[in-house]
């Protein structure tokens, strides 16, 4: 059968989206009507590891590799082809530390925020320094995200209409503080659920519609991937001066993990919300599983995306990240671009909605010590409500600033930001779980602002310092490890038994 090949309009793509959100508003409402601080933070500890698992995937896939993985298959450089499923491997290893070491560790210690360790093992300098690099960390990861889908919103639903992205921008981010105001972690650990199935389900379905348009089976469409060039993943031949080395993408994959799961607020607040460690990391291993089977999928969708654009003889897009709206939007049956709508939609919402819960937690119980306050409870809400609107707004700003310097695939220029502001956090927990020594906590500001410029430089000259190296992923690995160099240098030795608690 053939099905209808006209183009959604702007306003069927609008009412798509009020249809979906009614239902995030809907779960909402149903997760209940608790309000205080301690059921917003980690849902009062008390959720099933299944919903997590579930929930955890849609949170860690987002927008980003909705768009930016399927377009990069086709590109020459980093990530071409398969090799991104290098670092997908890689996810593996990093997942196996986290649940084997840094779980139980937070277990332990019965933290609220992950950086409540840093002030037990070395200071109020060291825990602030921690708790700021993940703010700006994930301001920066979660804005880089939401900009995918204000960037599809604004071409196909209100830049039709005459309405500027500001107002796109503004409308997306009071959705996300509409239905998270109030039960924060317990609602988005459902909404999350939801999202994950949408998300995926429209990876399927755009697989079985392209196929179909090219009169394949969903079996001989996979075929066709598999025999095609876009299906070559390890990469040993380049050396170390190729961005997709094994060694590299692998290694990479594996702190890229560590830290920006592991030592993320954001993906451990909801770890941290299962009733025991056992639930946590049975959630931990279910989740990994299932991530590397759905970025196989994302990385098959890519290539059939490019499969089809040169079986139906369509120009290619200027930027990678706009292939796949391109398809789904304007080339494929109107189903499709229906599913890919709401998969990404329920992509960018389900990283999105949960960093700012995670930014609102951090800043509240790391900054403002609303744990240990004496304030009254329903002050103490008041100030979290508030800090929720603040991060919401701030948020804002920085969508509207990405929005004129965007230039290339963003899964990219994540990575590359993330590996600089994620690298102190690596290196003072591995200081810290790896050696007994005590740091001087005055200095660790300081140092934490220069292991990132030192990094950068190294970055910016490595072809004429290296030799030809290449660090990509790498600059996570090296930062730390400048971080970790400088640590020692401000550390004395202390006996073992002072900080065995803490390892």
């Amino acid at each position: 059968m053939t099905l209808h090949m006209t183009p959604l309009t702007p306003m069927w793509i609008g009412i798509l989206i009020a249809g979906y959100f009614l239902l995030l508003f809907a779960i909402s409402r149903f997760s209940g009507k608790t309000t205080d601080n301690a059921t917003f933070f980690l849902a009062g500890r008390k959720t099933h590891w299944i919903w997590i698992a579930i929930g955890m995937i849609g949170a860690s896939l987002s927008g980003v590799t909705f768009i930016s993985i399927p377009g990069v298959v086709g590109t020459d450089g980093l990530n071409s082809n398969f090799s991104y499923f290098q670092v997908v491997l890689g996810y593996l290893l990093g997942y196996a530390v986290i649940a084997l070491v840094l779980l139980p560790l937070y277990y332990r210690l019965n933290l609220t925020t992950i950086y409540g360790y840093l002030e037990q093992r070395f200071g109020r300098t060291s825990y602030k320094t921690g708790a700021a690099f993940f703010l700006l960390s994930r301001i920066i990861g979660a804005s880089f995200r939401m900009f995918l889908v204000v960037m599809v919103l604004d071409q196909f639903v209100l830049g039709p209409f005459g309405i500027p992205m500001w107002v796109t921008i503004a409308t997306s981010i009071a959705l996300i503080w509409t239905y998270t105001q109030h039960n924060g972690m317990r609602t988005i650990i459902f909404t999350d659920v939801l999202q994950t199935v949408f998300m995926l389900s429209a990876v399927g379905l755009t697989i079985y519609f392209i196929g179909h348009q090219m009169q394949l089976s969903p079996l001989r469409a996979l075929r066709e991937v598999h025999d095609s060039n876009y299906s070559q993943i390890f990469s040993f031949s380049g050396g170390w001066s190729d961005p997709n080395n094994f060694f590299k993408q692998f290694f990479s994959g594996a702190l890229i993990t560590i830290v920006m799961t592991g030592l993320d607020q954001d993906m451990m607040q909801k770890n941290l919300a299962c009733r025991t460690l056992g639930e946590s990391q049975k959630n931990m291993f279910t989740f990994c599983i299932v991530l590397v089977i759905a970025n196989l999928m994302f990385l098959s969708m890519g290539a059939l995306l490019y499969l089809y654009a040169d079986f139906a003889q369509i120009a290619l897009p200027g930027k990678s990240d706009q292939l796949y709206p391109t398809i789904a939007m304007n080339h494929l049956p109107v189903a499709v671009g229906a599913v890919f709508i709401i998969g990404l939609i329920a992509a960018a919402y389900s990283s999105a909605d949960s960093a700012l819960a995670a930014l609102t937690t951090s800043f509240c119980v790391d900054f403002l010590d609303l744990e240990r306050s004496k304030r009254p409870d329903h002050e103490q809400t008041r100030i979290r409500r508030w800090v929720h609107l603040g991060m919401s707004a701030m948020l804002f700003l920085v969508i509207l600033g990405f929005s004129s310097i965007h230039n290339q695939a963003v899964i990219t220029k994540l990575f590359e930001v993330a590996g600089y502001t994620y690298g102190p956090i690596l290196g003072l927990f591995a200081f810290g779980l790896l050696t007994s020594r005590q740091v001087n906590d005055r200095l660790v500001l300081p140092l934490a602002i220069l292991s990132p410029l030192l990094t950068w430089m190294l970055n910016t000259w490595s072809d004429t310092l290296l030799a030809g190296f290449k660090l990509g992923f790498l600059v996570i690995a090296v930062n730390g490890i400048l971080m970790f160099i400088g640590l020692l240098f401000i550390s004395r030795r202390t006996p073992k038994t002072d900080a065995v608690v803490f390892q």
